[in-house]
């Protein structure tokens, strides 16, 4: 493989495309599946974990086979009316182009009850679409169930396959909580039509589709992305070196892996900086990758610094216990070790970091889970 030499190979914060997503190949396989089958799948995962990569990857790849993919996030869309918006202009681009010519493509939008704005920007030739809600909220909700209808709609006039993304999906229930009822409604009446939710806060996640109150309990295929292999990603990180005209030496790599425990992002976010530390034509050790760590840390010392503020004295004390060992913080034992408070005490503590996703729990064994957050308050606890 040869690579741009100048050009650092990894990237992390935005998503990782093209060649800088590396494995998930089974993951890749079975939600491509999925959704060629018309099967809705919820993607469960920790923050950081490539799930907006993986959505991105499968939907290159069933575009190239004419899947229609339409794509939401619903982060950006913190009103009804903003949804309806998003909507309409991903409908607009991502179904009804494909399928229409330019003439016919907006006429698709005569009839819903809220007749948008639409704006066409001179430099891309984009369109927009803006809906001014009247008092009655009935008129909006009739308007977004309209536009959740038409991806199937023209989708089967063409007899193809489509799919509805739609990402940060707990927003929904900020946006209205009355809204995953009139979703749910629509789209169980859609079996031609997958539909992937994935989103950032586990917790609510699991509710939405968990909890046997709500309007799409077990309604969807639960797929849960864990960490990469480290086999997985010894190669990738070699190859990558080596493409750019630089070498590691095998403990690097170990080094590498043994503190992100195959993390996708934080294996990405310290390979960065270790490539920045390795000239061209050298070798990069051990000690490369602990000064490597050391510019991670001060990088993300702005975001560990909020996290910390924020906690409260207890969540500090058992974050600093787990920092030195993960463990089963509720047991006796390991609160004498590391003189924590009672268990009622330590069990709000956890609830708290688990909801914020700082921590991981299984089976009553908790560990640290925000990326380098534990390196970061080791080295604090030394100064």
């Amino acid at each position: 493989m040869t690579l741009d030499a100048a050009r650092n190979p990894f990237r992390y914060g935005a998503l990782a495309l093209d060649d800088a997503f590396t494995d998930r190949a089974a993951e890749i396989r079975e939600l491509e599946t999925d959704v060629q089958n018309g099967q809705d799948v919820v993607i469960f995962a920790p923050r950081r974990y490539g799930k907006s990569s993986l959505v991105w990857r499968v939907a290159q790849r069933l575009v190239a086979k004419r899947v229609l993919v339409a794509q939401v996030d619903l982060m950006t869309a913190p009103t009804k009316e903003r949804l309806a918006e998003k909507l309409a202009r991903s409908i607009h681009e991502d179904v009804a182009s494909p399928l229409l010519r330019a003439k016919e493509r907006l006429r698709v939008f005569q009839g819903l009850r809220i007749t948008p704005t639409i704006t066409v920007d001179p430099q891309s030739g984009s369109v927009g679409f803006s809906f001014l809600a009247g008092p009655e909220s009935e008129d909006l909700d009739a308007t977004i169930e309209r536009l959740l209808q038409l991806p199937a709609e023209l989708a089967a006039d063409r007899k193809r396959a489509v799919t509805l993304v739609l990402d940060e999906f707990q927003e929904i229930v900020d946006i209205d909580p009355d809204l995953p009822r009139l979703l749910r409604a629509v789209f169980q009446q859609q079996p031609e039509v997958s539909h992937v939710y994935l989103g950032s806060k586990r917790h609510m996640m699991r509710r939405i589709f968990n909890d046997e109150n709500e309007p799409f309990w077990r309604s969807a295929k639960q797929m849960e992305l864990g960490v990469i292999a480290p086999a997985n990603f010894r190669g990738y990180i070699s190859d990558r070196f080596a493409g750019t005209g630089r070498e590691l030496e095998p403990a690097a790599v170990d080094r590498v892996l043994a503190i992100t425990r195959g993390h996708p992002y934080a294996t990405q976010e310290l390979c960065y900086f270790l490539w920045q530390a390795v000239a061209a034509g050298e070798t990069g050790d051990a000690a490369d990758v602990d000064s490597a760590l050391t510019e991670v840390l001060r990088s993300e010392h702005a975001h560990f610094t909020l996290v910390w503020a924020r906690a409260s004295s207890a969540q500090r004390t058992l974050l600093q216990a787990l920092a030195r060992e993960a463990g089963h913080p509720l047991s006796t034992a390991y609160r004498r070790r590391h003189a924590l408070p009672g268990p009622s005490t330590v069990q709000k503590a956890l609830q708290a970091l688990e909801r914020e996703e700082l921590i991981a729990r299984a089976g009553g064994f908790a560990e640290i889970a925000e990326p380098f957050l534990a390196q970061w308050i080791e080295r604090a606890l030394r100064q």
